[in-house]
């Protein structure tokens, strides 16, 4: 069941199966406390609540100033403390290191360009759109995120299959982690994927004639301990 919060502004991405599958895999995590995590593209914070909720020290990223103010919100009516910042990605913290990363960023490919990095300038899309191949978020994760992790720290992410689990593995072990899928969930369309099914089945993405269901991936990257 997809994790629920106080507050779920409207423009911001509301908590999803994504959401849920990511929430359940860092419940398996182990975490020392008052470890450091990051949650990249924190939208409503359900996320970044859940690993504050384990006594982490948390810091939530989002490029949304609307999603900045709804985790903030959240935070305060849950009582848990958490450093929300603005900002792209990873920029906001380049200078700081983690015990693990979290993120549920876009990756859904989208037809055409809807700005000149191919994904929406501004609104709620912005939270699943990542170009034609969903790859422009994926792919800033898989090449910038291994600098930040600690020796021993891990990468939590989720995306779909149609953005290329493949790819995704094959950056990060290239980059020195330790790399797999952990769990595997198949769910129904929402209705962004149903008003591109016909672009999807025409570009060999889904099987023509099959059902409407995608299949979402854990992806755990881990840093070898006593790498630099």
């Amino acid at each position: 069941m997809p994790v629920t919060l106080p507050l779920s502004l409207p423009g911001v991405y509301a908590p999803q199966d994504d959401t849920d599958l990511l929430v359940t895999a860092l419940g398996r995590e182990p975490l020392a406390p008052r470890a450091d995590v990051l949650d990249v593209g924190t939208g409503t914070g359900a996320v970044a609540l859940a690993a504050a909720r384990r006594g982490a020290r948390v810091t939530a990223v989002d490029i949304s100033w609307r999603a900045v103010l709804n985790t903030r919100v959240n935070a305060v009516l849950t009582r848990l403390p958490l450093s929300v910042v603005r900002g792209n990605l990873l920029d906001p913290v380049a200078d700081r290191s983690f015990d693990l990363i979290l993120s549920n960023p876009p990756y859904m490919p989208v037809p055409g360009s809807r700005s000149t990095d191919g994904r929406p300038a501004r609104g709620v899309a912005r939270a699943w759109d990542a170009g034609r191949d969903g790859r422009l978020v994926l792919d800033r994760l898989c090449r910038d995120s291994p600098a930040l992790l600690r020796p021993g720290g891990v990468l939590l992410l989720v995306q779909s299959t149609l953005s290329d689990e493949e790819r995704t593995l094959a950056q990060l072990r290239a980059a020195g982690l330790r790399t797999d899928v952990v769990d595997r969930r198949r769910v129904a369309f929402g209705p962004v994927l149903r008003s591109r099914d016909d672009w999807l089945r025409g570009r060999g993405l889904l099987d023509r004639g099959g059902d409407e269901k995608e299949e979402l991936v854990i992806i755990r990257a881990e840093r070898p301990r006593g790498s630099r």
